[in-house]
């Protein structure tokens, strides 16, 4: 199981950091990743992280601003994300896969949280 906290409304401009804590198995031995969802629009990648977490990757969009991390012995994974951006509003889901790599598809992950939504005002 996948639990997504932290979300919450922000002004443009500022700062939000979501938590991904698992449960009932560890994921400490396989890639992980945030996607989002914005009203009317798919679920699009946004970053992703290798079993370590010496290897990350970021969707263009985000790139700068959002910092993915992971903390193996408490079995969370991390999303800050900084100079927030109205177009950053969606609810943002945490996954993990089933290879050590960080994988961009969404098609890669095989377990999904429940998704926090997150919110920018302009």
């Amino acid at each position: 199981q996948l639990q997504a906290s932290g979300g919450g409304l922000v002004q443009a401009g500022g700062s939000l950091r979501l938590s991904c804590a698992a449960s009932g198995r560890s994921f400490v031995n396989v890639g992980m990743g945030w996607f989002r969802q914005a009203p009317g629009k798919e679920r699009e990648y946004v970053t992703a992280i290798n079993w370590s977490g010496g290897s990350t990757t970021y969707a263009a969009s985000v790139k700068g601003r959002f910092t993915i991390s992971r903390d193996n012995s408490k079995n969370t994974l991390y999303l800050q994300m900084n100079s927030l951006k109205p177009e950053d509003t969606a609810v943002y889901y945490c996954a993990a896969s089933r290879v050590l790599k960080a994988r961009t598809r969404e098609s890669d992950y095989v377990y999904w949280g429940q998704g926090t939504l997150v919110t920018v005002s302009s």
